[in-house]
């Protein structure tokens, strides 16, 4: 890995690039989550530099940041990548019903800001016939499913080649071995570029504090993954790393009322999500600029 550059740098690169007033206007949000930043926590390494040993103090710092800020006791670990998987999502469109059981779910697990009802998932409302996620309707109320409609889940397709990961500007954001595009969120400085490059929308920039009961957050937490990310930075679906690295299937797919879900390791021949690559037709979004996503959907017939 190369070395990462300092965020001091970066920040002097954008600075030059925008402009005094854009630079000013973009970066005032990161002045308000850095002040609250003690010296040794801004000039933390990267996470990719840090030993266990190392990381060690840092999640134990995080934990009773939690305590203070939230009133709940959390464990934040950090699950290494099992060795020899690669993990991909697919999901059958001809029985997903647009109930959001999966966004309401993804929004407990990953500990999101109630009072925006934050996800990293949106459901898209379709027309039969089309598969233009740019058309659908993300903002439907009535009763589902609507007759001559179909409903397209979309969250980070953890693509192999993504944009998010070429235009961050301090390698804040990577992919890891298991395939799983991930945040270092201390890392971060909140220039929103991978927001920006991303086609899918997948990314969300916190402009505020969390706020969180704390009898609603969940405590089993992990560094790259759900933990209660601070203002001022861009976070994203991780395939519920906290979970599926210990074994266990995304929060999504277990709140799926119809199975329409299929999670699993692309490495294993014998995997459910290897068979529904072999067996069905499978669509990736915007397949046209070469991103070569882990996310498939398909349709029975």
């Amino acid at each position: 890995m190369d070395e990462p550059q300092k965020r001091r740098v970066a920040l002097k690169v954008l600075g030059a690039t925008l402009g005094a007033s854009a630079f000013a206007y973009a970066m005032a949000p990161v002045r308000k989550w850095a002040a609250g930043l003690s010296v040794d926590q801004f000039l933390q390494r990267h996470y990719r530099e840090l030993t266990k040993e190392e990381l060690a103090p840092i999640l134990r710092r995080l934990e009773a940041k939690a305590k203070a800020d939230y009133g709940r006791d959390v464990v934040i670990r950090d699950p290494d990548p099992l060795e020899g998987a690669e993990f991909g999502y697919a999901l059958n469109l001809s029985v997903c019903i647009g109930c959001r059981k999966c966004a309401e779910a993804c929004h407990v697990e990953n500990n999101h800001d109630r009072t925006t009802n934050n996800s990293y998932i949106r459901v898209l409302e379709m027309e039969q016939g089309s598969f233009d996620m740019e058309r659908g309707d993300a903002t439907y109320e009535h009763a589902v499913p609507a007759p001559g409609k179909y409903y397209l889940p979309v969250q980070c397709q953890q693509c192999d080649n993504a944009p998010c990961v070429t235009v961050c500007p301090v390698q804040a954001t990577w992919k890891e071995p298991d395939g799983i595009v991930v945040v270092d969120y201390d890392w971060c400085i909140g220039c929103r570029y991978c927001e920006a490059a991303c086609p899918y929308h997948a990314r969300r920039f916190n402009w505020q504090k969390p706020e969180i009961p704390a009898e609603e957050i969940n405590p089993d937490q992990s560094y790259l993954s759900n933990r209660v990310r601070p203002q001022g930075v861009v976070e994203k679906c991780h395939f519920c790393l906290h979970r599926t690295r210990v074994g266990r299937n995304p929060a999504c797919l277990e709140a799926c009322p119809t199975g329409a879900r299929v999670f699993g390791n692309l490495a294993d021949p014998s995997s459910d999500i290897r068979w529904v690559l072999e067996n069905r037709r499978v669509y990736v979004l915007k397949e046209e600029l070469g991103t070569h996503p882990r996310f498939f959907y398909f349709f029975e017939k």
